[in-house]
């Protein structure tokens, strides 16, 4: 392998890892839709193969050689080092590399079925939305919300071996730790990024503090008490503008489709999504991952997939406007690239995309031209409606900040009293007091999916 021209290396590589991949591709999409037993063995079984390919230290030796060459061709350079990044990452033993997809397996197996009980019901993840934003019984939202963090108990202590298992093979590979590695991998300055990150800290804290102090007048006022807890904001993580905090659009989108709206509005652009939304899975069930993806399952741009969870309202139209514009991204890509770099530029290119479009959701034009919501109400709402934009992104800011810092200090220690550091970090960026010890629950830290099965993505 060694001995083969860099071009010729590269396509041999690239042929069976695109082989590789769709199949575990096609694997994990059986058990996001369906979580079987079945399922996740087999969508287990191929990460492994895809990790053990990625994971030959003389396919990297090959690339490593290649690279030492002078090369002329750019487009062949990023193939190599694509893959040697690719390939760095999943340098470690088999039974590293086993329990790594063992545990991350389990884990996300447990988010796709877990459903709690609130008033003696198993209630998903939509069901807990609604109580948090609705109702005004003080009780019945702390069970609610106590019950949106019963998974995070439930897997907390895998994800913490995760962390563990990913740390040693960084430490083997001569990283501090996985983040750190993760960091480098794609091509991240850690000392550039938390100075972006702590400059944005100061940047938004003011008018989020001043945000923040009119919106708790607000809820005070609503629920009759003098100190507010998690469980009187409408979102579990505080991540998206609460209905007490934005003008409500759910009276506009009744009777909407949201996967329509998605389709009409990349229609306008030029960009077909039509194929996306027939391979997709919209709507939500039992035995159903219950968040929200989109999956390039080949990256031929022919087999591009939404996984949702739909039901009425502005958030979920929001949702379907923010992964159709990852599918939007992902079709658009040249199918004459080579396979490794026929991807998204970076993640977070392809995540400014997305969030673009579900942005779209509170525009005034997109809501009279697309939505064809009636333009005299829209008229009256579109200060608030540009007034909501600008606060969804000052409040997923913080939020974001919350997330990159704990898991950050989660790989510097994962040892560490987690739980503790989770809730000094929401109380220091997102202004919202831990609960109280009866409340307070060891692991509440890992329901948010992503620490376990998307690492360093925030």
């Amino acid at each position: 392998m060694v001995d083969q021209p860099p071009h010729r290396l590269a396509s041999t590589l690239e042929e069976r890892l695109q082989e590789l991949e769709t199949e575990f591709h096609r694997a994990y999409w059986d058990s996001q839709v369906d979580a079987s037993e079945a399922n996740e063995r087999r969508r287990a079984e191929l990460e492994l193969e895809v990790r053990r390919f990625k994971g030959d230290p003389e396919r990297l030796a090959a690339i490593n050689a290649a690279l030492d060459e002078q090369l002329y061709d750019p487009v062949l350079r990023r193939q190599l080092e694509v893959l040697r990044l690719s390939l760095t990452g999943n340098q470690m033993d088999e039974e590293q590399r086993a329990r790594m997809v063992e545990l991350s397996s389990s884990v996300e197996g447990d988010f796709a079925a877990f459903r709690p009980e609130v008033d003696g019901r198993r209630v998903n993840d939509n069901d807990i939305l609604d109580i948090l934003r609705d109702s005004d019984d003080d009780g019945r939202r702390r069970e609610a919300w106590c019950a949106s963090k019963e998974i995070g108990s439930h897997v907390a202590e895998r994800v913490r071996e995760i962390v563990r298992v990913r740390n040693q093979a960084a430490h083997d590979l001569g990283y501090g730790d996985y983040y750190l590695m993760s960091l480098d991998l794609q091509e991240l300055d850690a000392e550039w990024l938390f100075e972006i990150l702590g400059e944005l800290e100061s940047l938004t804290d003011e008018p989020f503090k001043r945000w923040k102090a009119d919106l708790d007048e607000r809820l005070s006022a609503r629920f009759g008490v003098s100190e507010l807890l998690p469980w009187h904001y409408a979102d579990p993580f505080f991540q998206q503008l609460p209905p007490d905090g934005r003008v409500d659009l759910d009276d506009l989108f009744e009777g909407a489709d949201a996967g329509d709206l998605a389709r009409r509005t990349f229609e306008s652009w030029g960009i077909d999504i039509d194929p996306v939304l027939v391979a997709s899975d919209l709507f939500p069930r039992e035995g159903k991952c219950q968040h929200a993806f989109c999956l390039d399952v080949d990256r031929s741009g022919g087999d591009v997939r939404i996984l949702a969870n739909v039901v009425p309202g502005e958030r979920w139209v929001e949702v379907m406007l923010h992964e159709s514009g990852h599918a939007a991204y992902d079709v658009s890509i040249s199918p004459t690239l080579p396979y490794t770099v026929r991807r998204a530029a970076h993640t977070f290119v392809t995540e400014a995309v997305a969030i673009l479009s579900g942005r779209l959701v509170r525009d005034p034009q997109w809501l009279t031209s697309i939505a064809a919501r009636d333009e005299q109400a829209v008229a009256s709402l579109s200060d608030q409606l540009h007034a909501a934009n600008a606060t969804q992104s000052l409040l997923f800011a913080r939020w974001g900040l919350v997330m990159a810092h704990f898991e950050r200090d989660l790989y510097a220690d994962p040892e560490a009293d987690l739980d503790a550091r989770w809730y000094e970090l929401v109380e220091r960026l997102q202004s919202i007091a831990p609960p109280p010890k009866a409340a307070l629950k060891r692991g509440q830290w890992a329901s948010k999916i992503h620490l376990a099965v998307a690492p360093v993505y925030y």
